[in-house]
């Protein structure tokens, strides 16, 4: 099964890439792989929420909101090689917007870390680093970035 067909078979559409907010590109190729990124949740290039984790954000909702933000980063990979290229989740870096005293960002980023696994079975397990930080861009709740190794 290809990867588009496991999308559509999980009846997930991969969102149009965000557009930049400052300069940078939202994926680029090096070699065999695609390093994207740090990509917000955007949805129809509004944030849903801001805020951060622990305060504002339940730790749920930014679960949520890290599954968004690797949607966006797959989105700039399919719109950089075509997601049926890639071969294996290599790393997922997930930043969390943590009010003071949250430690949860692991859970956060599990959201980014289950879908991939969904998508990709074996090939999605990835190494990963859940980092908590004082701000976002555009006081978003979570960034992630995303790794890929593609075919050649």
């Amino acid at each position: 099964m290809t990867n588009s067909e496991r999308l559509a078979q999980l009846d997930i559409a991969l969102p149009t890439v965000a557009a930049p907010v400052a300069a940078y590109v939202p994926a680029i190729r090096t070699g065999n792989q695609v390093w994207t990124s740090g990509q917000l949740p955007f949805v129809a290039g509004v944030l849903p929420a801001t805020g951060k984790v622990g305060a504002e954000v339940t730790a749920e909702q930014a679960q949520d909101y890290a599954r968004i933000a690797v949607l966006n980063a797959l989105a700039a990979v399919d719109a950089l090689v075509g997601i049926d290229q890639v071969t294996r989740v290599l790393k997922i870096v997930g930043f969390v917007s943590s009010a003071e005293g949250f430690t949860g960002q692991p859970g956060v980023v599990n959201g980014a870390s289950n879908l991939v696994g969904e998508i990709f079975g074996e090939a999605g397990s990835h190494a990963r680093s859940a980092v908590g930080v004082a701000e976002l861009p555009l006081g978003s709740p979570v960034e992630v970035e995303l790794i890929v190794e593609i075919a050649d």
